[in-house]
């Protein structure tokens, strides 16, 4: 039993007011929409000069020249197949020669273990 009385006592919070004033919950579907505005249309965007529009999950362009975009698009399909393939290419060599380096290596361990076996076997016959 605490000394002097009970320390916590917190205040009970007076009942709420209503919740909203407006009467736009009471309003129909199509009318809310017309009201607050919220049909939006398909998201569009401009990126350099070329607009696009989104439509079944992909974005598409708008309007403008088609022929010229699709010949910059098999352009840098062209050049980033030529860059992917000198990268594998690159990345073959790379691992050729970190065999021909491991190989080494190990022969050269090897050989130098020889050479010291030969160092103690001589010294031994002294």
């Amino acid at each position: 039993m605490p000394l002097f009385g009970n320390t916590f006592s917190p205040k009970k919070t007076p009942p709420r007011k209503c919740a909203s004033l407006s009467n736009l919950h009471l309003l129909d579907r199509s009318t809310r929409e017309i009201e607050l505005g919220l049909e939006y249309g398909t998201p569009t965007m401009n990126l350099a000069g070329q607009s696009l529009k989104f439509e079944n999950g992909q974005w598409v362009a708008e309007s403008g020249n088609f022929m010229g975009d699709r010949r910059e698009m098999q352009r840098l399909r062209k050049r980033n197949q030529q860059l992917e393939e000198e990268n594998n290419l690159l990345r073959l060599k790379v691992d050729i020669l970190l065999d021909m380096l491991s190989e080494t290596t190990a022969e050269s361990h090897l050989m130098e273990k020889e050479l010291e076996e030969l160092k103690n076997h001589s010294r031994r016959r002294k």
